[in-house]
């Protein structure tokens, strides 16, 4: 489980447009790392676009959002584009990202229980440290919630 005040886990993941992310390279700057599910659906969407809504404020803050799933770079890329999404989408295909952030987790629905990705977010500060966390997101007003918390950095 990560904490508040501790160390961000590594990360370094291929992004949509033949991209890669890492937070080594993102030192001294913050960041927003948000973890969904699976593209182009109905909530993922949505936390996307408000994301997206929302890139000219973080931007402005020197704030970098990086969306996290386990979709392959060509479906982020179909994604981004369907959207015009304004966030780095990175593909975490092995889960290795999801297990050492702790979001790989069991779920239930309809009374099935399987292995998946929690939605989570997580501030980063410019020294690498998670300001916040933020666990079992619901998407309605959460980016502008992630927002007012990258303010008060």
């Amino acid at each position: 489980m990560i904490n508040e005040g501790q160390p961000a886990p590594a990360l370094d993941l291929p992004t949509d447009g033949g991209g890669r992310v890492t937070l080594a390279a993102l030192t001294g700057k913050p960041a927003v790392v948000y973890f969904y599910p699976k593209d182009d659906t109905t909530g993922c969407t949505r936390e996307a676009q408000d994301f997206t809504a929302l890139a000219p404020d973080f931007a402005a803050l020197g704030v970098r959002v990086i969306g996290v799933s386990k979709d392959t770079v060509k479906k982020h890329d179909r994604f981004k584009a369907k959207y015009d999404l304004a966030v780095t989408l990175a593909s975490d295909e092995d889960g290795a990202a999801c297990e050492a952030w702790g979001v790989w987790v069991q779920k239930k629905l309809y009374g099935r229980e399987y292995m998946g990705i929690e939605r989570a977010t997580f501030l980063i500060d410019a020294e690498g440290r998670v300001a916040k966390a933020w666990r079992n997101v619901k998407v309605a007003d959460h980016a502008a919630a992630v927002l007012e918390a990258a303010r008060a950095l």
